[in-house]
C-alpha cells in the first residue's frame, strides 16, 4: 500500500514541477494519456472526441483510488488547529491607530509598523501573502483588537480541525482531534469531537486574515483586486508540538483511521528545526499500528528542499494516502 502512496506523491510533485518549467507539457501529456483511454462519446451521434486534459488526468487518478475494505467508526485527526479571524484589513489597521504610508515587504513581522508596510505592499499588488509575527505580546494585542472589531468573523481553522469538523457531521463516526485547542476553538468545535485533556491550552492560536476589496483604497494604495493578508504567531502549530501527544493518544482511542496534517506548517520555521522534527515525525508515526491506515494532508508549499526531505526521510512510505489542498 505504501508503494502506491509514494507513486502518487512523486507523480504529483513531478507533474507540478514539469508544468511550470515546460509550457508544452499540457499538450504532450494529453496526447500521451489519451492514447491509453477509450474515446468519450459526444452527444447527437457525432464523432467521438478525445478527452480534455482535465478529463484524462481525472480518469488516470481514478485508477489509483480504491474504496476502503471496511467502514471506519473511529477516526483520529491531528495536529494543526487554530481560530481564524476574518476582518477588514484597512479597518483593523486604522483601529490600531496606524496611518497609511509606503509599502515594504518583510519576511518576518516584528512590529505593527512592519505589519502596516507589508499589508500596503501586497494590497497594492492585489496579492495574497502570509507572514509570521515574532513578538508574542504585540501579536496578542493585535489579535484581541481583530476579534473585537465590528463585523469580525471567527471560524474553526487549521486543516486538522477543519477535517475533524467535517468528519463529525457523520453521526456514525467518533472523531478524536489532537492539537493546540484553546477555549474559543473548543467552544466552536462540534460536540461529537473528542479532545484529549492534554490538547487543551489556556490561550488559542489565532490566525488573522486581513481582507481587502477590489478597488479599496487606503492613502495612496489601491487594491487592483480583492485578496487577503494573513499573519500569526503560531509556534505550537509551526513546530507540530502536539505530534507526539497525538500518537500517544491513539493507544487508548484505538482508531480505524489516522489523518495527519501540519507538516506544511514547519516550512517557515527554518531548516534546522524542520530537519530535526521530520526525523522525529517519522519515529512517532512509525509507532502507529500497521493495520491502521494513515492519511497525510498537506497544503501549499514553496520550499523544494523541504518537500524533497519529506520524501527522503521516508514519510511517504509509512503512509497509505496523501492529498494537497
Amino acid at each position: 500500500m505504501w508503494r502506491k502512496a509514494v507513486l502518487v506523491a512523486v507523480l504529483a510533485l513531478g507533474m507540478g514541477y514539469l508544468y511550470h518549467t515546460d509550457p508544452e507539457l499540457p499538450a504532450r501529456m494529453l496526447s500521451y494519456v489519451s492514447q491509453s483511454l477509450p474515446p468519450m462519446e459526444a452527444g447527437g451521434g457525432s464523432e467521438p472526441r478525445p478527452p480534455t486534459l482535465e478529463e484524462a488526468i481525472a480518469r488516470a487518478w481514478q485508477t489509483l483510488i480504491t474504496a476502503p475494505a471496511r467502514r471506519w467508526g473511529r477516526v483520529a485527526v491531528g495536529v494543526n488547529a487554530c481560530v481564524d479571524v476574518v476582518v477588514s484589513g484597512v479597518g483593523l489597521l486604522q483601529a490600531l491607530a496606524l496611518e497609511p504610508g509606503s509599502g515594504r515587504d518583510h519576511e518576518v513581522l516584528h512590529s505593527k509598523e512592519d505589519l502596516k508596510e507589508a499589508f500596503i505592499h501586497y494590497m497594492g499588488k492585489g496579492a495574497a501573502a502570509e507572514r509570521f509575527f515574532s513578538d508574542k505580546e504585540v501579536f496578542q494585542r493585535i489579535a484581541r483588537a481583530a476579534a473585537e472589531y465590528p463585523g469580525a468573523q471567527l471560524y474553526v481553522g487549521g486543516n486538522a480541525a477543519l477535517i475533524g469538523q467535517k468528519l463529525a457531521s457523520n453521526p456514525q463516526l467518533v472523531v478524536l482531534l489532537c492539537g493546540p485547542v484553546g477555549p474559543k476553538l473548543h467552544e466552536m468545535l462540534d460536540e461529537q469531537i473528542v479532545v484529549p485533556p492534554e490538547s487543551l491550552q489556556e490561550t488559542d492560536e489565532y490566525h488573522l486574515i486581513l481582507e481587502y476589496k477590489s478597488g479599496e483604497q487606503w492613502g495612496p494604495s489601491r487594491a487592483p483586486q480583492a485578496n487577503r493578508f494573513i499573519l500569526s504567531h503560531d509556534v505550537s502549530n509551526g513546530e507540530m508540538s502536539a505530534l507526539e501527544m497525538f500518537v500517544a493518544s491513539l493507544e487508548e482511542f484505538q482508531p480505524d483511521l489516522v489523518v495527519l496534517s501540519g507538516l506544511h506548517m514547519m516550512e517557515g520555521m527554518g531548516r534546522e528545526l524542520w530537519e530535526e522534527r521530520l526525523k522525529e515525525a517519522v519515529v512517532a508515526i512509525s509507532d502507529v499500528r500497521n493495520e491502521v491506515p494513515i492519511h497525510l494532508e498537506l497544503a501549499s508549499m514553496t520550499d523544494r528542499d523541504y518537500m524533497n526531505r519529506i520524501l527522503q526521510e521516508q514519510v511517504m512510505p509509512i503512509l497509505n494516502s496523501q492529498f494537497e489542498l
